[in-house]
C-alpha cells in the first residue's frame, strides 16, 4: 500500500496555532480573554489541537495558559510552544523549558533548527550539538509526561541543502519519543509537488506521525498543505483566515473542507463543518479585521452569482455553477443584483426572503437597478436597499413611514467647537412627527434624528446601531460638484444589512441610505406585516 493510500485511510488531525502564530501577522493582536474565547469556539468546532502561545515570551501568554485550564474544553488539548534546550545547557536549567513545563498543557510543541546553515550561522554551535539540544529537549518532556511535537524549523529548505542532516534531526527527535515529527516549510518557498516528494521520502525513513506546518509566501500554502496529505502527512497545522507572518500561514478554513469534501478524509463532523463559515467570520471580528468576502468556502462571495445567465442556470438546478452545497459550510447561495443581472438575479434574491414577483414586476426593478447605478448607486453590497425595491413593487405594499422634510445645520459655537444638529419630519400612520437631535457630525445627528422620530412609535428600532459609513467620490474631476456614493451598514444586534444612497449632495445620499437602513429594519422584523406575494405567472 503506497504512502497515499495510507494517508486517506486514516484520521487528519488539526493543529490550530491562531493563537501564537496567527497573531505574529501585522495588524493583528488579540487580548488573553480574546484568545480564550477563541479557544473555546475552536474547541466546539471540533479542532483536535490548540497552541495557546510562547509561555516563556511574554505575560499575556503565561496568563493564557494559566487561566485555560479551568476552560473546560471538551475535545482539544492545549499546546505550548517553545525551542529547545539552549547550546551547551542542561534542560533541568534552561528557563524556556521550565516555562514550558509551568505551562501545564498536555502538549508541549518544540521547534528545532533543521537546515544546517542556520545551525551554523543562526545557532553559531557545531551540527552535532544542534542534534543532542533536540533528542535532551524531546526525552526531558516526555519524562515528565507530555505529548511532545517537533516543529522541524525550515525543514523542505534544509533537505534540499542536505538531506542527511534534515533526517536526522528527525530521527534524532524519533529516537527521544517524540509524538510527531512536524515539516515547516517556513519561508513559504516550496512548490506542491516538491513538498509531496519530500514528505513520501521522510515517511520511508521514519515512524511515528508526520505533520505539516506551511506558510504562504508563494501562495501555495493550502495546496502545499495537501500535497504533503497524500504523501502522508496526518497532522495537519494552520491558522483561521489564514493569518500569520509576512502574507500569512496555511489557511485552515480552506484546507477543512478540502480534506473532507474533496479527499473524503474525516476532520471534524458534518455538524461541525456547518459552523465553518460562522467561526471564520467570528476570527475575523475578533481580531478587529475586515472578513475576506472572496474567502473560499467561507467568503460572502464564495457562491453569489452576477451573470444574468449563471442565476438563470442555477435557479433550475443550483450546483450548475457551485462545486458544493454551500450549507455544508454553512455558508449560502446569493443572486448579486447589478446592472449586469438579469430578471433570474431578482427572483432568485426574492425568492430568497420569502417573497415572489412576476416577471413584468421583476423588470421594472432591474429597469431602476440599471437606471440608479448609471446615476452612481451600487447594490452588490447593498443587498437591503434591493429587498426594499422588491418589496415596494406589491401592490398592497404601505411605507411604514414617509419623508415629509429634514434640516441639518453645522456650526461653530463658542465653547462647544463644531456642533451638527438635524431636524426631521416624518408622516407615520397619518401623523406628522417633527424631531431634532445633535451628532458628531451631519449624518450622526440626522440618524439619532430619524431614530427618535420612529422610537416612539416602533420602539423595536432602539436596538438598531450604524456601525460602518462608507463615502466615496465617482467623478472626482468635477470637484465638489462630483456624484458622492454612500454605503452604511447597520446592526440589530442579531443581523447586520447595508444600504446605499448617491448624489451630489452627500447629505441627500447618506439620508437616502439611512431612511432606507430604517424601512428594512421594520419590514424584515420579525413578525412583521409583509406586503402579500405576488403570484410568478405571466
Amino acid at each position: 500500500m503506497d504512502t497515499i493510500s495510507k494517508a486517506i485511510m486514516s484520521r487528519i488531525f488539526i493543529y490550530d496555532t491562531t493563537l501564537r502564530d496567527g497573531t505574529q501577522g501585522e495588524e493583528i493582536s488579540l487580548s488573553c480573554d480574546d484568545k480564550l474565547t477563541l479557544a473555546r469556539r475552536l474547541d466546539e468546532f471540533g479542532v483536535h489541537y490548540i497552541e495557546g502561545g510562547w509561555p516563556g515570551s511574554n505575560p499575556k501568554d503565561a496568563e493564557f495558559f494559566t487561566r485555560v485550564r479551568s476552560l473546560g474544553l471538551r475535545q482539544a488539548k492545549v499546546a505550548a510552544f517553545g525551542s529547545t534546550r539552549r547550546k551547551h545547557g542542561r534542560c533541568e536549567d534552561d528557563a524556556n523549558l521550565q516555562a514550558l513545563l509551568d505551562a501545564e498543557t498536555p502538549v508541549v510543541t518544540l521547534v528545532a533548527k533543521s537546515w544546517d546553515y542556520h545551525v551554523d550561522a543562526v545557532l553559531d554551535t557545531t551540527r552535532e550539538e544542534n542534534l543532542a539540544m533536540v533528542r535532551d529537549s524531546v526525552a526531558y518532556m516526555k519524562a515528565r509526561g507530555r505529548e511532545v511535537f517537533l516543529d522541524a524549523e525550515h525543514f523542505f529548505d534544509g533537505y534540499k541543502a542536505n538531506p542527511a542532516y534534515a533526517l536526522a534531526v528527525l530521527l534524532a527527535a524519533e529516537e527521544a519519543g517524540a509524538d510527531a515529527l512536524v515539516l515547516c516549510e517556513t519561508n513559504g518557498g516550496a512548490l506542491p509537488w516538491e513538498v509531496e516528494s519530500v514528505v513520501a521520502e521522510v515517511r520511508a525513513r521514519t515512524r511515528v506521525p508526520l505533520g505539516i506546518h506551511v506558510h504562504n509566501d508563494s501562495g501555495c500554502a493550502v495546496a502545499n498543505t495537501l500535497a504533503a496529505v497524500r504523501a502522508g502527512c496526518t497532522q495537519v497545522q494552520g491558522t483561521l483566515n489564514g493569518y500569520g507572518e509576512r502574507v500569512g500561514n496555511a489557511n485552515l478554513t480552506t484546507i477543512i473542507p478540502n480534506l473532507q469534501l474533496k479527499m473524503g478524509l474525516q476532520v471534524v463532523s458534518a455538524e461541525q463543518l456547518r459552523g465553518l463559515t460562522t467561526l471564520s467570520r467570528f476570527a475575523a471580528e475578533l481580531a478587529n479585521l475586515k472578513h475576506d468576502s472572496h474567502a473560499p468556502y467561507v467568503g460572502a462571495s464564495a457562491f453569489a452569482h452576477k451573470g444574468g445567465i449563471h442565476v438563470a442556470a442555477v435557479l433550475k438546478a443550483v450546483d450548475t455553477y457551485q462545486h458544493i452545497d454551500p450549507e455544508r459550510v454553512g455558508n449560502e447561495t446569493r443572486a448579486v443584483v447589478s446592472e449586469l443581472s438579469g430578471r433570474g438575479n431578482l427572483v432568485y434574491q426574492a425568492r430568497s426572503r420569502g417573497l415572489e414577483i412576476n416577471r413584468e414586476d421583476a423588470q421594472r426593478v432591474l429597469h431602476q437597478i440599471k437606471r440608479l447605478e448609471h446615476e452612481g448607486f451600487t447594490f452588490e453590497a447593498a443587498e437591503a436597499s434591493v429587498d426594499l425595491m422588491l418589496y415596494r413593487v406589491s401592490r398592497d405594499y404601505t411605507p411604514p413611514f414617509e419623508l415629509v422634510d429634514f434640516m441639518v445645520l453645522t456650526e461653530q459655537r463658542h465653547g462647544r467647537g463644531l456642533l451638527s444638529e438635524a431636524t426631521v419630519k416624518v408622516r407615520i400612520e397619518g401623523a406628522l412627527k417633527l424631531t431634532a437631535a445633535e451628532g458628531n457630525g451631519p449624518v450622526d445627528a440626522l440618524a439619532h434624528a430619524l431614530s427618535k422620530a420612529l422610537c416612539d412609535v416602533y420602539p423595536e428600532l432602539a436596538t438598531v446601531r450604524l456601525t460602518d459609513y462608507k463615502v466615496r467620490i465617482l467623478d472626482s474631476d468635477k470637484g465638489t460638484a462630483a456624484t458622492t456614493r454612500v454605503l452604511i451598514d447597520f446592526h440589530d444586534g442579531e443581523r447586520g444589512w447595508t444600504t446605499v444612497g448617491a448624489s451630489p449632495n452627500i447629505i441627500e445620499a447618506s439620508w437616502r441610505a439611512l431612511s432606507d437602513s430604517m424601512e428594512f429594519a421594520l419590514l424584515t422584523r420579525t413578525g412583521a406585516n409583509r406586503p402579500a406575494p405576488v403570484s410568478e405567472a405571466g
